[in-house]
């Protein structure tokens, strides 16, 4: 006679087999400042910049994936930036995770989230209620992903174009490869959903809307999600040097050039992103992406720019500031206000090996040099520091074929560039008249060399 098997047995058989499968979820949650009650101040470009009406939402998306019972979970947010203590609060809410990545898209046409675009220089346009209903909606979002979870599997698609970036400042390098992940169904091959990576400033809109939208990523995720019927989440990558959609000759299926500041303009811009998303799918490979591998170090980055000095000070950027002392991990975390000695702020870097595809978690804007290792050689005469060593490049690190960039993963830092490449004395670089822009919006000089040896010695696990 055959022993018969309990139900809760059976249960525990089920489980047991189901461990180490490779799940996917995918959550949402709207998280658009309501107008008319306070001010809203828009983010990205100048001062007082008051929301006037919603054209499109402000959204939080979350992709959580689990090898068996470990879990990630790579959240993404429509908004210009988010603080390493606002990720640290959402990670908070999410007991149980391996690891949380939160990012910004980068969107210059949403709610200020960090301070900077207030009505004035020295008020801050926070509003921190509605950073309450950030987390909140982070969290949310998240959790829905887990509980959407499936089995699936995943190919990963790759594709170029440089006419899509419009790189503003000397000399000219652009990262122009858009990685998508296509999540299926096992059996049937049906979609579960999309991750989209690409590199670009979304700031179409320019500086004189006030209409709150997600700017170009919203129609990236809307034409994706009309041809697969699935879910899509945005994530933005290399976006410093300055990688942008301003000036950038945008042309309409009619063959007529396109203005910034139009939706016209943002809505083709992400049409085009979605099509090369498209290119990249026909182009795909089956990868697995377990097991996970998750790298991640806390630093101090010294703080140079007086502006932000100031901006910590008086708390208009509000985040703690620390005393450096030249090792971007001290012996001890000793915290300041004090900006009359050297400072500096803690952020996070992040290697991500994930089975088959290996991830760069950079907190803030990084320079495509630093990325693809083409920091200028030799230097231009005119750089503030011509014998400052070439920063150990991002991708030189990886070795998969498959691998993505995540920016402003888990913080906003600003610009990272190359310290050689640095720029704000006379003579100018290039026999320019004037600094390039770059420099106004970076922690200082030696951000990127401590970004990029963190993240070297993150791989080779030092």
């Amino acid at each position: 006679m055959k022993p018969v098997l309990s139900l809760s047995a059976i249960l525990l058989m089920s489980i047991s087999a189901a461990a180490g499968e490779f799940t996917v979820g995918f959550g949402e949650t709207d998280i658009t400042p309501e107008l008319g009650k306070k001010t809203v101040f828009l983010a990205g470009f100048g001062h007082n910049r008051k929301a006037t009406e919603v054209h499109d939402p402000i959204m939080v998306r979350a992709v959580v994936m689990a090898d068996g019972d470990d879990k990630i979970a790579l959240v993404t947010v429509d908004v210009v930036g988010l603080f390493l203590e606002t990720v640290q609060a959402i990670r908070d809410e999410l007991p149980g995770f391996k690891y949380v990545l939160v990012s910004a898209t980068h969107n210059h046409e949403g709610p200020d989230t960090m301070g900077l675009w207030g009505a004035t220089p020295f008020t801050s346009g926070v509003d921190p209620e509605y950073m309450k209903k950030l987390i909140a909606g982070c969290v949310n979002a998240v959790k829905a992903a887990d509980k959407n979870r499936q089995p699936a599997v995943v190919d990963v698609g790759r594709a170029r174009d440089p006419d899509l970036l419009h790189d503003s400042r000397l000399p000219i390098v652009k990262h122009d490869e858009l990685v998508i992940l296509h999540f299926r169904a096992p059996r049937t091959g049906q979609s579960r959903g999309m991750l989209v990576q690409w590199n670009n400033h979304p700031e179409a809109l320019d500086s004189k809307n006030t209409q709150i939208t997600a700017d170009f990523p919203y129609y990236v995720v809307k034409y994706l999600r009309q041809s697969h019927q699935c879910p899509v989440a945005y994530f933005t990558g290399t976006v410093g040097g300055l990688m942008t959609t301003l000036g950038l000759p945008v042309k309409d299926k009619d063959g007529q050039e396109l203005a910034d500041g139009t939706f016209a303009k943002a809505d083709r811009y992400g049409f085009l992103v979605a099509q090369l998303a498209e290119k990249a799918l026909k182009n795909a490979v089956r990868i697995t992406l377990t097991p996970f591998d998750i790298r991640t170090r806390e630093i101090l980055i010294p703080v140079e720019n007086k502006n932000f000095q100031l901006g910590f000070q008086i708390g208009v950027l509000k985040r703690k500031m620390y005393v450096w002392d030249g090792n971007p991990v001290p012996a001890k975390w000793l915290e300041t206000k004090d900006i009359k000695q050297p400072v500096a702020v803690k952020t996070e870097v992040g290697y991500l090996k994930l089975g088959d595809l290996e991830v760069a978690a950079i907190p803030g804007e990084i320079y495509p040099e630093n990325v693809l290792g083409q920091v200028q050689d030799p230097v231009d005469p005119g750089a503030d520091f011509p014998d400052a060593p070439i920063e150990p490049a991002i991708y030189a690190q990886l070795k998969s074929p498959h691998r993505m960039l995540i920016g402003l993963a888990n913080d906003e830092l600003g610009y990272f560039i190359p310290k050689r490449q640095w720029d704000v004395k006379e003579p100018f670089c290039y026999g320019l008249k004037k600094a390039q822009y770059g420099e106004i919006n970076s922690v200082g000089p030696e951000a990127a060399p401590v970004i990029c040896n963190t993240f070297k010695q993150l791989v080779e696990k030092k």
